[in-house]
């Protein structure tokens, strides 16, 4: 419950960074878990961890010998995430991924998940982070994100070879949860 009243706030503040009232649903998050071959994936990130709906699946699925770099721009939610998972890496923003990736000697991404709100963001940002996506995965990488609507179709198509969505209606609102796979 605190999770939602600390969301909602942020929201309050920040509606255009936040995107939503309330933290992704477990059913959600379940649903972007499920393509990524835990067995075989040793550098997960997520970005705009929120108050770590993700996270928590990320360090409760990743091998003991993975690694998880986790971007949240918000200080507070940050040093909450900080504070319950000391084990995992934190960053704060993701325009500079590659660099945090390279600053943590980790190489490319088997994954990114990605809670952040694209269609609130300005084309130039949104822009600058898919193409650090796009340059911090690895051959043949996950990159999955969620949206409340389909207006990142089209771009995401144009950015990634193989681009699936997912429907999700258990969640508030009901979501759109794409899975975009990188070049080979």
């Amino acid at each position: 419950m605190l999770d939602h009243a600390v969301f909602l706030l942020k929201f309050l503040r920040s509606p255009r960074s936040i995107g939503s009232i309330v933290p992704s649903s477990p059913f959600l998050a379940h649903e972007m878990m499920k393509p990524i071959d835990w067995k075989h994936s040793y550098v997960i990130v997520e970005l705009g961890a929120g108050t770590g709906a993700l996270t928590r699946y990320i360090q409760r699925w990743k091998k003991a010998d993975s690694h998880a770099l986790i971007f949240e721009k918000d200080t507070q939610l940050r040093n909450r995430l900080k504070t319950a998972y000391p084990d995992l890496l934190f960053a704060s923003d993701a325009r500079y991924l590659s660099r945090e990736l390279h600053k943590h000697d980790l190489g490319q991404a088997d994954c990114i998940l990605s809670g952040l709100p694209f269609a609130n963001f300005s084309p130039p940002l949104r822009d600058r982070i898919l193409r650090e996506v796009q340059r911090s995965l690895r051959p043949n990488g996950l990159f999955i994100t969620f949206q409340y609507t389909l207006q990142m179709k089209q771009h995401l198509e144009q950015q990634f070879p193989s681009v699936e969505i997912v429907f999700t209606p258990w969640n508030i609102p009901p979501a759109f949860v794409y899975i975009c796979r990188n070049h080979v």
